[in-house]
């Protein structure tokens, strides 16, 4: 059926446009993962340089206990601007 005002197909239940319909995530459900995706790149990167630094100082553990304090901060910092967004 065609709508009157446009001339342009009128998009009804049947068409393929609302097979879609429903599967699609929630948005705020893709932010919560760009979260965790952020947390774990950030604390894989900080630990990283952690232990690199231990390596090339020989400062073992005080590197790696450095960048998880580091990565920990980051991610509260990361997790409360992404729930902020939400409240």
């Amino acid at each position: 059926m065609d709508d009157p005002g446009t001339g342009a197909p009128d998009p009804s239940p049947d068409t393929e446009h609302s097979a879609d319909a429903g599967h699609g995530l929630d948005p705020g459900a893709t932010a919560f993962m760009g979260l965790g995706l952020s947390i774990g790149v950030a604390m894989a990167v900080l630990v990283g340089g952690g232990v690199l630094v231990d390596n090339w100082l020989h400062w073992s553990p005080y590197g790696l206990l450095v960048g998880l304090a580091l990565g920990l901060v980051m991610a509260v910092v990361l997790a409360v601007g992404t729930v902020k967004k939400y409240l």
